[in-house]
């Protein structure tokens, strides 16, 4: 069988996390920790980058830090992972759900304006498959409306919008490092990036359990105490080693999947012109990490039907997200705002193609020979 995904494997990991485990620190913010941060930190212009065991814990540290209350309103797209919402929805706010673009999938920056009430706090824009969402416009509803912005780019890491790297945009960015994503710290992790200077005090209390941990550790208080809310948000060092191995290599793995996704469009792209699938859209603003390829078939019918076709050939194809409105718990923890034109239909016709940095040339080209077997 032919994944959907592998890991990230670029060959010295091993030795990353051999060197961490002599070092006498596995726990948090140890010297791989620090390393991985300062590289973020130095490669995406941000004041501060913090490790973390998940992107969902970095999006509830995010929820923490601006002081979600219940009641509270917080804008997303409903084409997302449920950690987008989960994260705002422990601290009671509100899910507001607004409709996706069709050509990128994307929250649409047009329709955020009508869904601000009086109880709107944070716009959370998801940068799908690596894609930069509209981030001029929302920035400036967050300046007119005096409210906070999350970035989830969890799908992000080395995709730019005019020049700026996803994650660094908002007042809050948020990383994953899933062994689904184009890098990892060995099967799970993320990061919070802290792009407003004010909120970096609390950021490192909210991580270290609410406490002043971090300034005891460098010296700048003579013990650490409980100061605020928080919980244990911080990535185990053995982890962070594995990511260094990834981010070491990450101009490598990062022509090596644009490579491959480049290698999809052009030949899938005689299909696309007779009208048989459509291609993704990457707006001339962008550039792209190529964190997934997929492509839209005609409708739910004709992707299931697609995806039984690959399987039997085994190779797995796998569609996303259900919307989060039309789920249960989105159904009770929120309202969508206006009308859903595309979000359910397009999410219905689409399918991702495995891409991962260790696939081959003839890995990729069996795929592409059994989907236009099916198109035939």
């Amino acid at each position: 069988m032919i994944p959907f995904n592998a890991p990230p494997i670029v060959g010295t990991e091993i030795d990353f996390m051999r060197e961490a485990m002599s070092s006498g620190k596995l726990c948090g913010d140890g010297g791989f920790t620090l390393r991985c941060q300062k590289w973020f930190e130095q490669h995406f212009n941000c004041p501060k980058v913090l490790l973390t065991p998940s992107c969902t814990a970095s999006l509830e540290m995010a929820a923490l830090l601006l002081d979600i209350q219940p009641g509270d309103e917080v804008i997303m797209p409903s084409f997302t992972f449920v950690s987008t919402a989960n994260a705002f929805v422990l601290r009671g706010a509100k899910i507001v759900f607004v409709d996706v673009r069709p050509d990128t999938m994307n929250i649409d920056e047009t329709l955020i304006e009508a869904a601000i009430t009086a109880k709107t706090k944070v716009i959370v824009p998801v940068h799908y498959a690596g894609v930069a969402c509209e981030m001029d416009a929302i920035m400036a509803l967050a300046e007119k409306y005096h409210l906070f912005v999350v970035e989830d780019a969890a799908q992000g890491v080395m995709s730019t919008y005019k020049g700026k790297a996803l994650g660094t945009i908002g007042h809050i960015g948020c990383f994953s490092f899933h062994e689904t994503k184009n890098y990892t710290a060995g099967g799970e992790g993320g990061a919070t990036l802290i792009n407003d200077p004010a909120l970096i005090d609390r950021a490192e209390i909210i991580r270290e359990k609410g406490t002043n941990r971090s300034q005891f550790f460098r010296g700048q208080v003579d013990k650490y105490t409980w100061r605020d809310i928080g919980s244990s948000y911080l990535m185990s060092d053995l982890q962070a080693a594995y990511l260094w191995g990834n981010l070491d290599a990450a101009e490598k793995i990062n022509q090596r999947r644009l490579a491959i996704w480049n290698q999809y469009y052009e030949a899938l792209q005689e299909l696309a012109d007779a009208g048989r699938i459509q291609l993704p859209a990457i707006p001339q603003e962008c550039v792209q990490n190529a964190h997934m390829f997929y492509v839209r078939l005609n409708d739910i019918e004709d992707r299931d039907a697609f995806i039984r076709h690959m399987k039997a050939a085994d190779i797995l194809t796998v569609f996303h997200y259900i919307p989060l409105h039309a789920c249960p718990a989105g159904e009770n923890f929120g309202r969508f705002s206006g009308t859903d034109c595309f979000t359910t239909q397009e999410s219905e016709r689409l399918v991702r193609l495995p891409l991962f940095y260790n696939m081959t040339d003839d890995t990729q080209r069996t795929v592409i020979a059994a989907m236009l077997q099916y198109f035939a």
